[in-house]
C-alpha cells in the first residue's frame, strides 16, 4: 500500500517547483555559468543589480499570472530563463566594465524583462506563443531606446584566455546536451551552416563593419570568422532559436525553418555597417520568422510525385540563387582602408624625451594586442606626428599633413594654413610632454568603432612666423589635452581629433 505525498502548501495554495529533470533548469545552470564568468573573468559591462532587475521583473510577473490563472504558486522556471537571458545579451551604455555593484539603467533591464515576458501571454496564436519573449523584447528594445542607449552583448569578448575557454565548453557542451536532449540539434546545426553561407558571400564582397572593441572596421574573412565563431552567436543558435514552444516540431520542418532563419538573418545583417545594427539583426531574424513557423510544417517538402518534386527543386533553387545574389548586392562595404600613406619627411623621435606612458585597463578590451615596446612606440609616432604637423604648417604644405593627419584634425589644421597665408603668418605649435596616459575613445560614437587616445599635459610653446620664416613673436603655456588616434588608411597611427583638457 503506497501513501500519496501532498504538493508543499503556502497560505493554503500549492506551491510547484520544477523537477531536476527539467531542461528549463540545465539551460539556467549554463547561463548563470557564463553570468559568473563574465563578473568575474570575462569583464562583461552588466552589473549584477541589473541582472537581478531582470530576473525579478520576470519572475514575479509570472507568478502573478499564474496565480490568477490557475490558483498556483508555481515556481517561475521559464520567466526566469527570460529575464536572465535579457541580462545576458542587454546592455546599457555608460556602465563600465568591471562595475559589478552599478544601479545605472537597473529599471531598463527590469522594463525589457517584464515587456518580454508579457509578450508570452499578450501575442499568442490559437493559444500558442508567437514569439520567443527574451527575443522579441530585446530586439524592441534595442530599435526603440536606440544605439545611444542600450546595446547588444558584443561579438568579440576578448583575446584567447583560460576563461574564454572555459566559456566556449561550457555553451558548447551544455548546448550540445540540451539541444540532444530536446531533438533540435539538428536545427542549431543547419541554421550555423547556413548563416555562415550567406556570410561568406556577405565577407566575399569586403563589407566591413565598425565596433567598440576594434579599432579598425572589421573586414571581409576577419567580419566572417568574428561572427560565426561569436559566443553571441552561439548563445543565440543554443539557447533562443531552439525554444520548443517557438519552432517546428517536425524534424523535417525543424531543418527547412533553421535553413531559412540562417540566409534570413545574413540577408538582415549584409546592409549593416556597424555591431549594433548587425546584432540587431541577427536577433531580428527570429522576430520576423517565428510567426510563421506553422508554414514549415504544411507540406514535407520530400513527398509527392516526381514531377512535384522537381519543379519543387526549381523553385528552391531558383530561391537560393535570388538570394544569394540578393546578399551580395545588399552588403554594405562599410567604412574600408585606404591604402598606407608614408609620411614624406622622416624624423627620429628619442624616447628618452618622452615620459612613462601609463595604459588604461580599458585598453585591454580592444581587439589589440598592444605590448609595453608598443606603447611606446606608439607615443613616439604621435611625437613623431606632431613634429610632421609643425613642419606642415611653418611651410604651409598640407601633403605633409595629409600623412599624419585624417578627419577633424586634417580638416581643422588645413584651414590653419589656409587663414595663415591670408594673414601673412603662420602659427607653429610644438609640444613637450610631462606625462602621457593611454586610453580609448569613442570619438564617433561607441558604434563608429574605438579610437586610442592620448591624454597629455605637459607645456606647449606657439611660435609665429612669416610667409619668408622670420619668428616673430613665441609664447608658452601649459596645456592638457586628449589626443585621439586611429588608422583610417592603413597600418600608420594618424592624429584624427584633439580634445582639449582630459576626459
Amino acid at each position: 500500500m503506497s501513501t500519496a505525498v501532498s504538493a508543499p502548501r503556502l497560505w493554503g495554495y500549492p506551491v510547484v517547483l520544477p523537477s531536476v529533470r527539467d531542461p528549463r533548469l540545465h539551460l539556467a545552470a549554463v547561463i548563470i555559468s557564463i553570468h559568473i564568468l563574465g563578473q568575474t573573468a570575462l569583464g562583461f559591462r552588466v552589473t549584477v543589480p541589473q541582472i537581478v532587475a531582470a530576473i525579478l521583473a520576470s519572475a514575479i510577473l509570472e507568478i502573478v499570472i499564474t496565480f490568477q490563472r490557475k490558483r498556483q504558486l508555481v515556481w517561475p522556471a521559464s520567466a526566469m530563463l527570460t529575464g536572465s537571458g535579457v541580462a545576458l545579451i542587454f546592455r546599457v551604455i555608460g556602465t563600465e566594465r568591471g562595475d559589478h555593484w552599478g544601479f545605472q539603467g537597473w529599471y531598463l533591464f527590469a522594463l525589457v524583462g517584464a515587456v518580454s515576458l508579457a509578450t508570452k501571454y499578450l501575442l499568442t496564436h490559437r493559444g500558442s506563443q508567437l514569439f520567443n519573449p527574451s527575443n522579441v523584447g530585446l530586439v524592441a528594445a534595442f530599435l526603440l531606446l536606440g544605439s545611444e542607449r542600450v546595446e547588444p552583448l558584443d561579438f568579440w569578448w576578448g583575446p584567447p584566455s583560460w576563461p574564454m575557454v572555459l566559456a566556449y565548453s561550457i555553451i558548447l557542451i551544455g548546448g550540445l546536451i540540451i539541444t540532444t536532449r530536446l531533438r533540435l540539434l539538428s536545427l542549431a546545426a543547419t541554421f550555423w551552416l547556413a548563416l555562415a553561407a550567406g556570410l561568406a558571400l556577405v565577407a566575399g564582397t569586403g563589407h566591413c563593419m565598425t565596433a567598440a572593441w576594434s579599432v579598425q572596421p572589421v573586414c571581409g574573412a576577419d567580419f566572417w570568422q568574428i561572427v560565426m565563431t561569436s559566443p553571441e552567436v552561439l548563445i543565440f543558435l543554443f539557447f533562443m532559436i531552439t525554444d520548443p514552444k517557438t519552432t517546428p516540431a517536425a524534424t523535417g520542418a525543424r531543418v527547412a525553418f533553421g535553413f531559412t532563419l540562417g540566409f534570413l538573418c545574413a540577408l538582415l545583417m549584409a546592409p549593416q555597417s556597424d555591431e549594433f545594427g548587425t546584432k540587431v539583426a541577427l536577433l531580428g531574424g527570429l522576430v520576423l520568422l517565428t510567426p510563421v513557423r506553422a508554414v514549415f510544417e504544411r507540406r514535407p517538402l520530400l513527398v509527392g510525385s516526381p514531377r512535384r518534386l522537381f519543379w519543387r527543386g526549381v523553385v528552391i533553387g531558383g530561391a537560393t540563387m535570388l538570394l544569394g545574389t540578393a546578399l551580395v548586392a545588399m552588403a554594405a562595404p562599410g567604412p574600408r582602408r585606404a591604402p598606407p600613406n608614408v609620411p614624406a619627411v622622416d624624423i627620429e623621435i628619442d624616447l628618452a624625451t618622452l615620459p612613462p606612458v601609463t595604459v588604461d585597463a580599458e585598453v585591454g578590451s580592444l581587439n589589440l594586442d598592444l605590448e609595453t615596446a608598443d606603447v611606446a612606440s606608439l607615443a613616439a609616432t604621435l611625437a613623431q606626428n606632431l613634429e610632421i604637423e609643425s613642419q606642415a604648417l611653418r611651410s604651409a604644405d598640407p601633403s605633409l599633413l595629409r600623412a599624419v593627419d585624417h578627419g577633424a584634425r586634417l580638416i581643422a589644421l588645413e584651414d590653419t594654413i589656409e587663414s595663415g597665408e591670408v594673414r601673412k603668418e603662420r602659427v607653429v605649435p610644438s609640444y613637450q610632454f610631462d606625462s602621457l596616459h593611454l586610453g580609448v575613445i569613442w570619438n564617433n560614437g561607441i558604434q563608429g568603432g574605438a579610437s586610442l587616445g592620448f591624454s597629455g599635459t605637459g607645456t606647449a610653446t606657439e611660435a609665429v612666423y612669416d610667409v619668408d620664416g622670420a619668428e616673430l613673436r613665441r609664447s608658452s603655456a601649459p596645456f592638457s589635452a586628449t589626443f585621439v588616434l586611429s588608422q583610417p588608411t592603413g597600418e600608420r597611427w594618424m592624429i584624427v581629433d584633439v580634445i582639449p583638457g582630459q576626459p
